[in-house]
């Protein structure tokens, strides 16, 4: 199940945010609060994506994302222009969408938030100067279990043990290995590492 955190000035907007992620089989709701601001004061709150409709002042967004634990955040707003667009785009924020978006995009763009990647909808990309900058980077596109299972590689550990600390098959690390090595164009367990080392996907 995908966590979310349902975040909505407006009571009405979270209840109705916040029954859409219910009704999706694989999303829950972690919680809902008027305001940002939760997520500082309550650190062990991590919701794998946290849904944000924010319609006016995104400058306010912004300063309160730097204070804060990272999240996957999924933006809901009326209006946002380029410059608006790229300061969120680096401060943490996964995920744009008009306010007026259907159930279903909003369901596809939690899942795949959750999964690593970014998303925009058609309208905002057209807000971009420059759509090269903006490129889906490995660190982005490894899902959180593949940071794990990379971060354990990095120890020396192998599959079958991997597997035991994980409490998972040794088909599906190998199959994370595997998927790992692809995204960072990669052919061995010490090149991954390598790479997730420069990345800054993990420490050694």
């Amino acid at each position: 199940m995908i966590q979310v955190m349902v975040i909505a000035a407006s009571p009405v907007v979270r209840a109705g945010l916040s029954s859409v992620i219910s009704n999706h089989p694989q999303l829950t709701v972690v919680g809902s609060a008027s305001d940002l601001d939760i997520l500082a004061k309550e650190e062990q709150l991590q919701p794998d994506v946290v849904l944000l409709d924010f319609s006016s002042n995104l400058k306010s967004v912004w300063a309160k994302l730097q204070l804060m634990p990272e999240q996957q955040i999924l933006l809901l707003t009326e209006d946002i222009n380029s410059t608006e667009m790229e300061t969120g785009l680096r401060s943490g924020i996964r995920g744009i969408l008009p306010s007026n978006t259907t159930e279903a995009e909003i369901t596809a763009a939690v899942e795949a938030i959750a999964s690593g990647l970014v998303v925009l909808h058609p309208d905002y990309l057209e807000l971009l100067p420059l759509r090269e900058k903006v490129v889906v980077n490995p660190v982005q596109t490894l899902t959180s279990r593949e940071i794990e299972v990379l971060g354990m590689l990095g120890s020396g550990l192998g599959n079958k043990a991997i597997a035991k600390r994980l409490q998972i098959s040794e088909h599906t690390v190998k199959f994370h290995v595997s998927s790992i090595f692809q995204k960072l164009a990669v052919s061995s367990r010490t090149e991954a590492v390598t790479a997730g080392v420069r990345l800054g996907l993990i420490m050694l």
